[in-house]
């Protein structure tokens, strides 16, 4: 039986269900953390996460702005079967992002932060892997 892209029936669709839900959390989460670093006054960004004030608020503005393409990548690409190899590659820039978070917190010993960091790390590693190796989306014919 082969893949079926629009109901997820085939030989490993229960993965691609599974993938499904870890870029839809994943993109949520780097969506709503992009628009807020884009959008709230930079005075209660620093007030609500403290991290923005050891950073120049344009890179603050530029991280919030790559977080919300990558949340993008990881929907657009692979719901529309056009260029669904885009997937992996925008996980694999918010596993960037998240890498260089995670040696930020040390750094300013931010211990806290570091389980959601490796969550998402986690998460986000696990769709390069199910995209590219495992379960990769067809593209539109």
């Amino acid at each position: 039986m082969a893949y079926d892209a629009e109901s997820g029936a085939g030989p490993g669709g229960a993965r691609h269900i599974v993938l499904w839900v870890a870029q839809a959390l994943l993109a949520v989460a780097f969506g709503s953390a992009g628009l807020l670093k884009l959008s709230m006054p930079m005075p209660q960004l620093i007030e609500m996460l403290v991290w923005p004030s050891a950073l120049p608020p344009e890179l603050v503005r530029t991280i919030g702005a790559v977080e919300l393409i990558g949340a993008a990548g990881l929907i657009i690409p692979a719901a529309t079967r056009i260029v669904p190899w885009l997937t992996p590659i925008a996980a694999l820039g918010l596993s960037v992002i998240m890498a260089l978070a995670i040696v930020f917190h040390i750094a300013r010993e931010e211990w806290a932060a570091l389980p959601i960091n490796l969550i998402f790390i986690a998460m986000a590693g696990f769709i390069v892997w199910g995209r590219s190796v495992r379960a990769p989306i067809p593209a539109r014919r």
